[in-house]
This record gives structure tokens, C-alpha cells and sequence, in this order.
């Protein structure tokens, strides 16, 4: 008997548009890292220092973005994984999240010890850094192109990889910004409480962000149901006067891709081919496992 094979690529071997992206972000982020940390200790600025360290730990993250592109693409006909390796970019996504999580307590309790034992600043030199630091990161903003792709018509499904990509150069933007008008306020009205004031308000709205991407990028972890409106257009496609869903389980197994199990029943049942024929393409289901039993009328 001869044997089918049965790939479960779902196209994760494609070099996704998030890749080369997040590459040249990271290129980006690495050089005003360094920049901003060397100008933070010199210059005495925590809320520099603050924005150097936070475009180190997103470093960190983004590399991990990198690194879960290219695994999920390498292994993505790996029969060890049963519905392909999607869920990677969902994982490095919740990796993200969780370093965001963690730099944003570090970067408050850095802030609050400067707000009891405050340094010296360089106003003017930890200024123009910053500006800079704010380009660069308004530049990494505009590749990565706000952090999820069009897709499907029913698109739930963010990539969590590109979005948690975004979600770190959003960060770094927003601590450089932080940064500015710290540094303005403590400069021009004597405000010097203000540079790790900034700090501490800059890792509230991190820390927030990455509740956020965590919970998104669990639900696919976890396998929660996808979302009503995919499920309502599934049942629709499937049921008519003759045939019922009595039974449907949908779930995402990467960025735009979903599998589902169905059981239907029918007064007079159809092949299973037929039913999955009337779903439509665009909803992005490339596993359907479909059951239908006889059902008196």
C-alpha cells in the first residue's frame, strides 16, 4: 500500500516580510544602544541611561524575533510538529512580552533610587543623544510598519513575532521621548526630579504593553477558540437546510493560518469533501478535519 505523505508546512518555510525587517531594526537598535548607554554614564542622565538599557533589552528581544523566524522557517516540514511550527512567532512574541515585563520593573526601580540619590547631568550633550535616539527609533517605527500584516478578511491573527518587534521599538520611542522633555523640564526650569520621574512613567506604559502582547500571544499558545466572527462564517458556509454543526473547534497554528474539526450532522449527508469544498479560502483554514453523521429527520 502506498504511503500518503502529509506535509504541515502551512507555508512557514517563506521568509515572512517581518524577518528582513526586524534584521535591519536590529542593526539599528544595536548601534544607538551603545550610543545611548555610553552617553547616559558619562553625561549623568538616568532617563538616557533608562532609554540606552531599554534599546539593550529590546536588543535582546529583537534577536530573539530574528531567531524565531528563521527556526519556525527551518523546521517548518519537521513532522515532529504536528500542525507546523506557526505557533514559534507566537512564542517568541510572549518571550518578548515577558523581557519588556521585566526591563520595565528594572527601569522603575532605577528610577525611583535617582528620585532619593540624584546625579549630576549634562544637560545639553544628554539632549542632543536623545534626539537622536528618537529618530532612530521613529525610522525603526516606520520599517517594521506598525507591527502586524493585512491579511485575511476575518484577521485576528497578528504575527506576535513582528508585533512584539513593534511593540519594543514603540518602547524605545517612547522612553526617548520621556527622555527629552525630562531633560528639558530639569534644564530650563530647574525640574530635576523630572528625568526619573519620566523614567518611572515610561515603565508603567511598557509594562502595560506587554500585558498586552501577552495576552494575545497566549491565546494562540494556549489554543483558545478562534475568534466568533470566523466561527460564525465557518457555521454559516457548512450548514444549510439538510445539515447541522454540531460541533466546531478552530484555533490558530500561525499568523493568518487556522485548523479545524467539525462534526456535522445531516438528514442527508454529503462526502466530506463536499462540505470542505464550500468553505472559502480567504479565511485562511489550511487543516480541516471534517465529521459528518447521518441524523434521522
Amino acid at each position: 500500500m502506498e504511503k500518503r505523505e502529509h506535509r504541515h508546512g502551512f507555508g512557514q518555510d517563506q521568509i515572512r516580510p517581518g524577518e528582513r525587517r526586524t534584521l535591519l531594526v536590529i542593526a539599528l537598535t544595536g548601534i544607538m544602544m551603545v550610543v545611548e548607554v555610553a552617553a547616559g554614564l558619562i553625561y549623568g542622565s538616568m532617563a538616557l541611561l533608562a532609554d540606552g538599557l531599554h534599546m539593550a533589552s529590546h536588543a535582546s528581544a529583537l534577536a530573539i524575533t530574528a531567531f524565531a523566524y528563521i527556526y519556525a522557517r527551518r523546521h517548518a516540514f519537521n513532522p515532529e510538529y504536528s500542525f507546523g511550527t506557526g505557533k514559534v512567532n507566537s512564542l517568541g512574541g510572549f518571550t518578548g512580552a515577558v523581557l519588556l515585563a521585566v526591563f520595565a520593573l528594572i527601569m522603575a526601580g532605577e528610577s525611583i533610587n535617582r528620585l532619593f540619590f540624584p546625579v549630576e547631568i549634562a544637560f545639553d550633550q544628554a539632549i542632543f543623544v536623545s534626539v537622536i535616539g528618537l529618530v532612530v527609533n521613529g525610522i525603526s517605527v516606520f520599517i517594521l510598519g506598525g507591527g502586524h500584516e493585512h491579511g485575511h478578511g476575518h484577521d485576528h491573527s497578528h504575527d506576535h513575532n513582528l508585533r512584539s518587534a513593534y511593540l519594543h521599538v514603540m518602547a524605545d520611542a517612547l522612553t526617548s521621548l520621556l527622555a527629552i522633555f525630562a531633560l528639558l523640564a530639569a534644564k530650563y526650569a530647574g525640574m530635576v526630579w523630572m528625568d526619573p520621574v519620566m523614567g518611572i512613567v515610561g515603565a508603567v506604559l511598557v509594562a502595560r504593553w506587554s500585558i498586552g502582547l501577552m495576552k494575545m500571544s497566549a491565546a494562540v499558545l494556549l489554543d483558545r477558540q478562534a475568534p466568533a466572527s470566523l466561527q460564525q462564517a465557518i457555521t454559516s458556509s457548512l450548514q444549510d437546510e439538510d445539515t447541522r454543526v454540531r460541533d466546531l473547534h478552530v484555533w490558530a497554528i500561525g499568523p493568518g493560518i487556522y485548523a479545524v474539526i467539525v462534526s456535522l450532522s445531516s438528514t442527508a449527508p454529503l462526502p466530506a469533501a463536499d462540505y470542505k469544498s464550500r468553505l472559502p479560502d480567504s479565511l485562511g483554514l489550511e487543516h480541516v478535519s471534517i465529521e459528518v453523521n447521518h441524523c434521522a429527520s
